[in-house]
C-alpha cells in the first residue's frame, strides 16, 4: 500500500494527524491530492455541510464553538474549517478562530482547522471546497465552514453549504444593512446573536420585514432565531433550526440539487485554476499576444481565442 493510500486509510479511521495531513495537501495544492481525493470519493456525501457567515464582530467563532458543544452532546463528530484572513507576511491563516475554540482541542471527535483566505473574495479560501470534501469523507457528521467576515463578499458560502446560517447582532446593522450586503439572498437561517443586548428584538423585527420583501430560497420561509452564544443561550434552538432545514432539504429533493450545483462550481473552479496555471507557464505567449493587440495587429477577442488554441495544444 502506498503512502497516500495509508494516509487515506488513517483518515477514514479518524486519525487526527492523517486528517490534518490531507488538509495540508489541499492547502498546498500538492500533486498527491488527486490520488487522495480519488480514494476518498466513495465516502463523500454523508456529512451535513453548514456555512456560518456574517459581518466581522457578530460572534461567528463563538457561535461555532457553542454549536460544537451542542452537537457533541448528541454524540456527533464535528469538523470546522475556519477561514481566516491571511497573514500579510506569510500568506498563512492568523489562527484566531482556533484560539477561540481551544476548549475543544482535546476532543478526538472534533477537528478544527484554520485555512487562509489568501485574498480570495467571497469569504472563502479557494481550497475550501476540497477541504470540505476531505472532512466529509473522513466520517464527520457535521462540517462547519466559518467564513472570514468580509461584509459584502460573504455571499460565496451559499454555493458551498447545504445550510447557510447568517449571523447578525444588535447595533451592527439592521435588516436594511443585511439587504445591502446581499445576505437576504443567501441565508437559510438567520440568527440574531448577542440577543441579551438592547435592540435584539427590534433587529429581528426589521430583519423579518426585509425578508418578507425578498424571495424565499427554494420556496421555503427563512427562520429567525435569537441567541447569545457566549452564554450558551438559544444555541439548542439554532441547532434545531439547522436540523429542520436539513430534514426539509432531504425530503424535498433540494439537497441533491444543491450538492449537484456545488460539484458543478467545484469543477468550474478547478478548470479555471488549471487555465491560470497554464497562463503563468506560458507568460511569453501572453506577452506576445499583448504586444499584437497593442500594435493593432489583432483585437482582444482574437488574442483570447489564440491563447485558448495554444492551451488546447498543450498535453495535460
Amino acid at each position: 500500500m502506498n503512502q497516500i493510500a495509508d494516509l487515506v486509510d488513517g483518515a477514514r479511521h479518524h486519525e487526527t494527524r492523517a486528517i490534518a495531513r490531507l488538509i495540508s495537501l489541499v492547502e498546498d495544492g500538492a500533486p498527491e491530492l488527486r490520488e487522495a481525493l480519488r480514494l476518498l470519493a466513495p465516502s463523500t456525501g454523508h456529512a451535513h455541510i453548514v456555512g456560518i457567515t456574517g459581518a466581522p464582530g457578530v460572534g461567528k467563532s463563538t457561535t461555532t464553538s457553542a454549536l460544537i458543544t451542542e452537537y457533541r452532546s448528541r454524540g456527533l463528530r464535528v469538523a470546522v474549517l475556519a477561514i481566516d484572513p491571511s497573514s500579510p507576511f506569510s500568506g498563512g491563516a492568523v489562527l484566531g478562530d482556533r484560539i477561540r475554540m481551544q476548549e475543544h482541542a482535546l476532543d478526538s471527535n472534533v477537528f478544527i482547522r484554520s485555512m487562509a483566505s489568501r485574498g480570495q473574495l467571497g469569504g472563502l479560501s479557494a481550497a475550501a471546497p476540497q477541504g470540505v470534501r476531505v472532512l466529509d469523507a473522513c466520517g464527520f457528521d457535521l462540517v462547519i465552514v466559518e467564513t472570514v467576515g468580509v461584509g459584502q463578499s460573504e455571499v460565496e458560502i451559499a454555493g458551498h453549504a447545504d445550510t447557510t446560517v447568517v449571523l447578525l447582532a444588535p447595533g451592527m446593522g439592521d435588516g436594511v444593512q443585511a439587504a445591502k450586503a446581499g445576505l437576504l439572498e443567501i441565508g437559510d437561517l438567520y440568527v440574531i446573536n448577542k440577543a441579551d443586548r438592547d435592540g435584539a428584538r427590534s433587529t429581528a423585527r426589521e430583519l423579518r420585514q426585509s425578508l418578507a420583501m425578498s424571495t424565499p430560497i427554494d420556496g421555503r420561509e427563512r427562520e429567525i432565531v435569537l441567541a447569545s452564544a457566549d452564554r450558551g443561550e438559544g444555541i439548542d434552538k439554532v441547532a434545531q433550526a439547522i436540523d429542520a432545514h436539513f430534514a426539509w432539504l432531504s425530503t424535498s429533493g433540494n439537497l441533491a440539487n444543491r450538492r449537484a450545483r456545488r460539484i458543478s462550481m467545484e469543477i468550474e473552479h478547478l478548470a479555471i485554476a488549471a487555465l491560470r496555471s497554464k497562463m503563468i507557464a506560458h507568460a511569453d505567449d501572453l506577452a506576445a499576444l499583448t504586444s499584437a493587440v497593442v500594435d493593432a495587429k489583432m483585437d482582444t477577442y482574437e488574442a483570447a481565442d489564440e491563447l485558448l488554441e495554444i492551451f488546447g495544444r498543450i498535453k495535460p
